[in-house]
Order: structure tokens, then sequence, then C-alpha cells
């Protein structure tokens, strides 16, 4: 086949009909299943294997059309993934698109039917790929929440054991050094000790880990800083990993709802990266529930992931195949959230360039163990979780989501924190 012929197939159709869409020429070369090609060299090559893809697109011109398209194998990049969406959101910025800066007029939506009509696209909308999530009931109720849950944890956790540290720690590490030898295992190590030590923990405290996940925090405060400890989770596959660790460390991990909980005070509560899954209206009963179970001059750690003002939530390919139901707001609101409910703020700590590094170990090795995830839980997942961990370090690189510890106390009612005066 000729340049010419491969410029002027199918490929070079969809690139003039998406241009005016894109506000100019496309930022990504282009490969249509006729074999054409359209579009820069050089760099990524998005291939749309099936027209259903631009069938998907028609009907979810959107975030979530093209990653169902690329889910259900409709579409594929050739190349680096994360450097393919690097480049399309720097066209958008640049060409206001985020914004809303390119106008499509009536000429160029007929010549996008024609085009469609000509190419055999126009038909009824493709069903979502099954491995979407389908949570039904009302909104954080107790049983919608297990549901939501066990869509994202209960996957396996031969699965989690693919991807994470030894640990199974599943949240921010804290990267403390670039020395040979130093890697993901250790930046979480040294994230559980920053949470043990801004919660002042010593011998003898009672901690409550609220989300405590496969156990990590919870069992490395009870054999190093001697607390006592009770984790809540709502994952059946968490709950059985942690409890056969424990050992005979003086650790309680307990298949409940944080709402459930009435066995306070204690001396100490953490939640790690489970708050974004309480939902927007139920902040204030999560806040005024961990207020209520820590004791006056007992302190909270919060490490909550955020988002920008103007896109809060989780995002629709997130909420999809991800995370049903999750919900991120700007750090400032989760504060006033907290403090609305009694708790005192005392710090907040920024990790967003730590979350880069961590989601980028948690990349390569699906990507190096790649056969066994498919084997484990068939290719549309491994996808899913493949768009997961590309787009979320990229979101995190370019300051589109957040990661912070906030650290809060409940003071007494004379207004004692108990906190030391110097850090």
């Amino acid at each position: 086949m000729t340049a010419l012929a491969v410029e002027s197939g199918i490929a070079g159709q969809l690139a003039a009909l998406v241009s005016p869409l894109a506000g100019g020429a496309l930022p990504v070369r282009l490969r249509a299943w006729d074999g054409s090609e359209s579009g820069p060299a050089g760099g990524p090559v998005l291939v749309i294997r099936d027209r259903k893809a631009l069938r998907r697109l028609m009907w979810s011109p959107d975030e979530l059309g093209l990653a169902q398209a690329y889910i259900a194998g409709e579409i594929d990049v050739e190349g680096d993934l994360g450097a393919g969406l690097r480049q399309v959101w720097q066209q958008a910025r640049a060409r206001g698109l985020a914004r809303g800066g390119v106008r499509v007029g009536l000429g160029d939506k007929l010549r996008a039917v024609r085009t469609l009509l000509r190419l055999g696209v126009l038909g009824p909308k493709p069903p979502a790929p099954d491995v979407q999530a389908r949570i039904v009931g009302d909104l954080h109720s107790r049983e919608r929440d297990r549901a939501a849950i066990s869509y994202h944890y209960d996957l396996s956790n031969e699965f989690y054991a693919l991807i994470l540290d030894e640990r199974m720690a599943y949240s921010c590490g804290y990267w403390t050094s670039d020395a040979p030898g130093y890697g993901l295992a250790e930046a979480q190590t040294d994230k559980l000790d920053l949470v043990c030590r801004k919660l002042g923990l010593e011998p003898g405290m009672r901690l409550l880990d609220v989300g405590c996940g496969w156990g990590a925090l919870g069992l490395h405060a009870a054999k190093n800083y001697g607390v006592t400890v009770t984790g809540v989770t709502l994952s059946r596959e968490q709950l059985a990993f942690a409890q056969a660790r424990v050992g005979g460390l003086p650790v309680d991990f307990r298949l409940q709802d944080y709402r459930d909980v009435a066995d306070g005070p204690y001396d100490a509560i953490s939640t790690i990266e489970m708050g974004e899954h309480v939902g927007q209206g139920q902040y204030p009963v999560f806040a005024a529930q961990l207020h209520r179970l820590l004791r006056p001059e007992g302190r909270l750690l919060v490490q909550q992931m955020s988002r920008g003002a103007t896109a809060p939530g989780g995002g629709a390919f997130i909420e999809s195949y991800v995370a049903p139901d999750m919900h991120m707001r700007p750090v400032g609101q989760t504060v006033d959230l907290l403090e609305q409910a009694g708790l005192e703020v005392r710090d907040v700590h920024a990790l967003r360039e730590h979350y880069v590094r961590t989601v980028g170990v948690w990349l390569e090795t699906l990507e190096a163990r790649w056969d066994a995830v498919v084997a484990l839980v068939g290719e549309p997942m491994a996808r899913v979780w493949r768009l997961y961990l590309v787009g979320g370090a990229l979101t995190f690189e370019e300051g589109r989501m957040g990661v912070d510890q906030i650290l809060a106390v409940r003071p007494t009612e004379t207004g004692v924190s108990g906190m030391p005066a110097t850090r």
C-alpha cells in the first residue's frame, strides 16, 4: 500500500473528521481497521481495530466511551500509553478543549454524520463491557457500600499480591530515599512509620484503623509501637488475608461498617484512603463518627485523595470500572468537614509526587506480570487496571488529583489539644 493510499484511507477520513473537534491536527498517529494511517509519526499510535469503537464514541463521546472501547479491545495503543494520554491532554489544554474552547459548527456536524454513515458506524449503542460495575440500592446505604467495596477489593487476594508489595499496602507510599535498593516496600514502611509517629502512638494505646485494607498499618503499629488495634473493613477477602497474619499480636480485624463501631473511645484513629468511598452527602456522618469514637486529646490521621474544585467526584471511568460511588473533593473542603465535626486540624501534608512514584511501580509490576494477571482476572479487567494506573499516574503528575495526610485532634471542652508545641 503506497503512502498516499495509506493517508487517504479510513484513517485519513477520520482525521479530517476529528481535527475540527480537536481544534487542529491529531496529537497522536491514527491507524484504522483497513490498515490506513494518519497523523504525526514517531510516537504512540492509536489503533482502531473495530468500527464499533466509533459507534461507542458516537453514543458516549467522552472519557467513558474511550475507556469502554479500550477495555473491550476495540481500540489499542502501540507504544507508551502514558505518553499518548499526556500528548492528548497537552493539546487539550493548549487549545482550550478542557474549557470548551472549540466550537463545532453545523457544517462540521453534518460532515461528521455523512462520514460516519459512509463508514457504517451509525447504529444502536454497543453494550458496556461485562466487567463494568452494576451497583444497585440507595446511594451509600450499608448494603450498597458493601457491594461497591466488594467490586473493587474482592477481585481476589491473588490479584493484589501480583501488584502490591508483600504487606499488601494499597495506598500512597512515602519515598524518603533515592539510594539503590530502596523501593516500594521501603517507601510503604516509611509511610506506616510516618502515620504512627504523627498519631503519637505509645505502648498500651488503642488504635482504630477505619478501612484497614489487608492489615498493613494495624499489624505494623501493633508490632512496632505496642498498641492494641481494631481494624474494620467491608471486604471479606481483605479480612481473611489480614486475620491470617495476626499471629499473637493484639489486633482485632472485623468485617464491620464504620457506622456500626461502638466500642470507643480510642486513643488514636487512622483512615488511610478510605474517606474517598464515603460519599459527598455521607461525609459529615463519617467525620462525626470519628469524633465520637476518639477520646479528648486523641489524634486522627486521614490520608485521602482529592480533586480540584472544577472536577470533584471520581470520574466516569473510575466510578464505572474501578471504585463505584467514589467521591473526591478539594482538600480544603475535607478540612472544613472535619472541623465542622468538632475536630481541630493541626497539619496538612501533601504527598502528590509520592503517588506518582507509587503508582509507577504498581504499573511496572502489572506490565511485568501481564500474562499472569490476564490468566487470573481476564484481559478486559487487566486492561481496566492498565488504564487506571496509567491515567492515575498522569493525573497526579499533572496536579489534577492530589493526596494528603490530614492530622487532627479532638480537643477537650476547654480547648486543650495535648499536641506538642513544636513539630
